[in-house]
């Protein structure tokens, strides 16, 4: 109940003008989006890269009215990528794109309008020396976002898929994505679905994180292991050492601010940890999904305001 009171809190504009306005919570903030700019991502980086992790940078701003909204996003983020190859940080870093922000649902052509710009981002990050992930959103974007994923893949193969366990359909998706040279995200999935396609129950929800990751691990592919629950993280490298997959041969993600000292612990012993940060004017929507994960999000954020107050 209280996430799904969050996930609405999280669509709500009167919600959002009295979250954006309290000065308070800014500061709070900054725990899960490490700034607002390129410039602020980059730096995270840095200092992410420095601790042995890698990163993945998703600009905010899913809400894309108008070509003008798409063509801004693009700009940022081949001056992202290519900032990053500037400063020798490419090889760690690479970039997660949610379609909707580069035009997918714009009223006219928006699927072609998407897969053109997530080209010129493919194509920037691809002489930049790293790649690029499609991010998933609710469950009316999967069939355009994985048709527009097929058409990059002619020329960029190494583009990365997002899959959410929580949907039903999920298990067939990987079964589909698990081939040679396929990078797949998998996910818990952090938006309210109805139960004719997503499993309610965290147990379900759970227990078909762990079917999906099978299928993967003993696939071809190459997994990205996306929780923070340390059963998942477990069963993930007892499943790759069954497989016979090398640490170089999957990596585990978790977002950033979110368990910090596991991530450098994971990296320390020698595993490939992938840090996935967010950057941003559009923080709100994004925020209020974290808060909704877990609880211990929510107490965190409700103890700081408590203690700046």
């Amino acid at each position: 109940m209280l996430r799904s009171a969050l996930l609405a809190a999280g669509r709500s504009p009167s919600v959002r003008r009295l979250v954006e306005a309290n000065p308070l919570t800014k500061p709070v903030v900054r725990r899960f989006v490490p700034g607002t700019t390129p410039e602020d991502a980059v730096a995270a980086t840095r200092e992410l890269s420095g601790h042995g992790l890698f990163v993945t940078l998703d600009r905010l701003g899913e809400d894309t009215l108008d070509v003008s909204q798409a063509d801004a996003t693009v700009r940022d983020y081949r001056q992202l990528l290519s900032a990053l190859a500037e400063q020798g940080l490419a090889e760690r870093a690479e970039v997660s794109v949610k379609l909707s922000a580069v035009g997918q649902f714009l009223p006219e052509d928006g699927e072609k309008i998407a897969l053109d710009n997530a080209r010129l981002i493919c194509e920037t990050a691809s002489s930049a020396g790293t790649t690029v992930t499609l991010d998933m959103e609710d469950h009316t974007t999967t069939d355009s976002t994985l048709g527009i994923l097929r058409d990059l893949r002619v020329d960029f193969p190494w583009v990365g898929a997002v899959l959410q366990a929580y949907l039903r359909r999920t298990e067939q998706d990987c079964k589909d994505l698990a081939h040679a040279g396929s990078r797949v995200r998998l996910c818990k999935g952090a938006y309210a679905e109805p139960e004719s396609v997503a499993f309610q129950d965290k147990s379900e929800v759970d227990r078909s994180y762990v079917r999906c990751l099978k299928v993967l691990m003993a696939g071809e592919g190459y997994p990205m292991v996306a929780s923070h629950d340390p059963r998942v993280v477990a069963i993930a490298g007892d499943l790759a050492a069954r497989h016979g997959r090398s640490a170089s041969d999957f990596e585990y993600q978790m977002l950033y601010g979110i368990r910090p000292d596991e991530q450098r612990r994971i990296a320390a012993e020698g595993g490939k940890l992938r840090v996935y940060a967010a950057y941003g004017d559009e923080w709100y929507g994004y925020f209020m999904r974290r808060l909704a994960e877990r609880p211990a999000n929510l107490a965190f954020f409700l103890r700081s305001l408590a203690t700046q107050g």
